[in-house]
This record gives C-alpha cells, sequence and structure tokens, in this order.
C-alpha cells in the first residue's frame, strides 16, 4: 500500500516522497539537498527508492535542492514544457539527469502520475495527480490563486489530497508585507486563502476524499493552528476523525505520513 510523506511543506521550501520505502516519486526538491537526505533517512526512506522527481513550477520553493539532487543522483525530472524550459536554461538540471516533458500520463516506481494546470504567477504550475497499482488515488495541490474547474476534475476520486491552506486573511492584511505583495497574494495566480481551502476541502470530502493535509502554508500569514481551526471550522456537517482525517504538513518532516 502506497504512503504520502509531506516531507518538507511551507512557502520556503516544498517536496513530498510518494510510494513504498523500496519504490516512489518525489514531488518538487524545495529544500537543500543535505535536509532532503536528512528527512529521507529520518522517515527510514532512501534516495535509490525515487525513481522519478516530479516538478510543480519554477519558484526556488519548489525547485531550490535540484541541481544538487539530479548531480548526485541522475533521477529523470518530469514537467510541463515551459517548466523544464526555464529550469534547463537556468542550469537547474544535472546533466546526469533525463527530462521528460508531461505530455499524457507518465509512470514511475508502479504508478500513473498525471498533472493538471494550476492558475500561478509563473510560467507555467500544475498539480499531480497519482495513481497507485492498487487502485488509491492521491494529489498534491499547492501554489493556485483560485480552484478552477480544471483542478476540481483532478481532484475529485482522490483519497488523499495535499491542499493548500497558505494564508490567513486577517494576518496576511494586518501583516508586514508591502500592498503589492499582499494583492499577488490575494489574486487569482496568487495562493489559496484558508477560507478557500476550507471550501474545497468540504467539496472534496462530499466527493468521498478521506484524508487531507493542509500544505504550503506561509510562515509569516498563517499559523498549523489557524489553518486548521479554519479549515475544520467549514467541515462542521462531517464529522473529524469518522468521515473525514485532517492534518497540517510540517515547514520541515516530522514523520508525518499517510497510508492511502
Amino acid at each position: 500500500m502506497a504512503r504520502f510523506y509531506p516531507l518538507f511543506s511551507s512557502s520556503k521550501g516544498n517536496s513530498s516522497f510518494i510510494g513504498t520505502p523500496s519504490a516512489g516519486i518525489l514531488i518538487d526538491a524545495g529544500v537543500s539537498f543535505r535536509k532532503l537526505s536528512g528527512a529521507f533517512e529520518q522517515n527510514g526512506l532512501s534516495l535509490e527508492a525515487v525513481k522519478g522527481i516530479f516538478i510543480t513550477h519554477s519558484h526556488s520553493d519548489h525547485v531550490k535542492g535540484l541541481k544538487m539532487l539530479t548531480k548526485k543522483t541522475g533521477i529523470p525530472v518530469f514537467g510541463q514544457r515551459e517548466t523544464l524550459e526555464e529550469l534547463l536554461r537556468d542550469e537547474l538540471i544535472a546533466p546526469a539527469s533525463e527530462v521528460y516533458e508531461m505530455d499524457g500520463a507518465a509512470f514511475a516506481a508502479g504508478m500513473e502520475i498525471t498533472c493538471f494546470d494550476t492558475p500561478h504567477d509563473t510560467a507555467r504550475s500544475c498539480g499531480y495527480r497519482i495513481k497507485t497499482s492498487d487502485g488509491r488515488i492521491c494529489a498534491v495541490c499547492t501554489d493556485l490563486g483560485y480552484v478552477t474547474e480544471t483542478v476540481k476534475e483532478n481532484l475529485a476520486g482522490c483519497n488523499l489530497v495535499l491542499l493548500e491552506a497558505n494564508y490567513d486573511e486577517k494576518m496576511l492584511s494586518g501583516g508586514p508585507y508591502p500592498y503589492y505583495l499582499k494583492q499577488r497574494i490575494r489574486s487569482d495566480h496568487g495562493h489559496l486563502s484558508n477560507k478557500a481551502s476550507a471550501a474545497q476541502a468540504a467539496e472534496l470530502i462530499k466527493s468521498g476524499t478521506t484524508r487531507i493535509i493542509l500544505g504550503h502554508l506561509s510562515q509569516e500569514n498563517n499559523t498549523p493552528q489557524t489553518a486548521d481551526k479554519t479549515v475544520s471550522g467549514g467541515l462542521e456537517g462531517f464529522s473529524r476523525n469518522k468521515d473525514y482525517i485532517l492534518d497540517v504538513a510540517p515547514v520541515e518532516s516530522n514523520g508525518l505520513m499517510a497510508v492511502f
């Protein structure tokens, strides 16, 4: 049975491992090779188990460790064409790694992986939907200004979803960020608020999702407690730990692992 490890998830760095201790995939490599290696060791995993690195977009909190990771391991890299072009132009993928454009489904570690567009302020951005060999489905969906119909369609039917809950509206409004940055975060190509995340979480549970992990929390404009309270408050019609399990992904690996 596949496992989901949200190793790092915040505005400072993102990376998740999906699979088994013997074979799996990595979604993003937004922390240093040293930190990523340490997280794998802490969770009883080996980088040798990673059969593919799937990149959501080119922002540094998702690709910071990619160059060193590919240099050290030669693991193949998958992504949308525009994203791969940026990464190759900026020499963020070592020559040791082969590069594959996401055009339809990719197959790695016995899993079928597809991507779906997300609205974000980069050349192109996507989430990933992963189907395991036993028919279980999970998705990683962060860095989106709002939930489009495409996003809804690709999250429907998932057993587990890592869903963005980036900011609390009051904390963002009263926080130290300059006005232009607040507007960027709030925009349709920015990030998902706790309230918007709660609304989508409710739709997911209605459609059968039983495990939701809140991710990509801003360390300046959110807290794990605030995100959990807001999202769980929007799920009052459902029974926590009966209809659904809600977790908050750690900024840095704390051993959280979900079997799905």
